[in-house]
């Protein structure tokens, strides 16, 4: 692996941006009324404060606390809460008062429980849709310990959109994903293709945590396999000293070369660049297929 780099050190300048002047007042009120937890927050993300400038956010169920401790990761691991019943409609009343036609529902991984909390994510989507029927639904999911049984109630709920990240190449899984299997992952987006072809897969990966060129080009190449409809690529930022440290920074020039790859496969979306993100634009990927 290649010397980790210090995050104090300077950004190269395809990382560097400007932060939106627009206010982002509105959205965290909104969050706040319905006391919700979103990812944007919870781990970090580098584009909380253009997605919350643009009243959109990525609202985190099951809890603020995860059973797993994924190297990558921000989102704090340990003992967890109690499942709250009237979360589903606080999500719907939330995106109702945020004016959102597109909604993007994640959560903390739950081993904890029998099918990982599918049933809580199910009665999220129905309770969006009740309040906005419009409503479009993508599901950022864990891997429910590949139940089926745990796949299919979520899937059966109104979703269009089901992702579910891979996140790194398999060499790295011991070290980026330590209670996870790269394999039981596919599975997972092969199952949901093959169950309901209607629904939409996707799924993504970090760069710049020591992976070759070559080994992203193998996860494309079996995300191609399993039929996975979108693909996102962006640069792993280090949120914390305690999380896993950046080998390097990938060129802009190098996320082309994956997004150009990965279409000459076949894939029908491929969205590669370094601030891109599993829920970033999460409406036009989605819209646009």
């Amino acid at each position: 692996m290649a010397p980790s780099i210090n995050m104090r050190e300077r950004l190269p300048e395809w990382l560097r941006r400007k932060v939106p002047r627009e206010s982002s007042v509105e959205t965290r009120a909104i969050v706040d009324k319905y006391n919700l937890h979103t990812v944007c927050e919870s781990a970090q993300c580098p584009n909380k404060s253009e997605c919350f400038s643009n009243k959109t956010a990525t609202f985190m169920i099951l809890g603020d606390v995860c059973t797993r401790n994924c190297g990558f990761c921000a989102v704090q691991n340990g003992d967890v809460t109690p499942l709250d019943s009237d979360e589903p409609m606080r999500v719907a009343q939330a995106v109702r008062d945020m004016g959102l036609l597109y909604v993007v529902i994640t959560s903390v991984t739950r081993d904890d429980l029998p099918r990982g909390g599918a049933e809580q994510f199910a009665e999220t989507v129905h309770a969006i849709k009740s309040l906005v029927p419009n409503a479009i639904v993508e599901v950022l999911i864990p891997d429910c310990q590949g139940n089926g049984a745990a796949l299919d109630i979520i899937c059966k709920s109104p979703i269009s959109v089901c992702n579910h990240n891979v996140e790194t190449v398999p060499r790295l899984y011991s070290m980026v994903r330590p209670q996870a299997e790269y394999q039981r992952s596919l599975n997972l987006l092969k199952y949901v293709k093959t169950m309901y072809p209607m629904i939409k897969t996707k799924s993504g990966i970090m760069v710049g945590l020591g992976e070759s060129a070559a080994e992203v080009k193998g996860v494309l190449l079996d995300l191609q396999e399993v039929d996975c409809d979108i693909v996102t690529i962006g640069q792993y930022l280090r949120p914390s000293d305690d999380n896993l440290a950046i080998s390097r920074f990938v060129h802009p020039d190098e996320f082309d070369q994956y997004s150009e790859y990965g279409k000459s496969l076949g894939i029908p979306c491929v969205f590669s660049g370094p601030y891109v993100r599993s829920s970033y634009h999460a409406d036009r990927l989605s819209l646009n297929q």
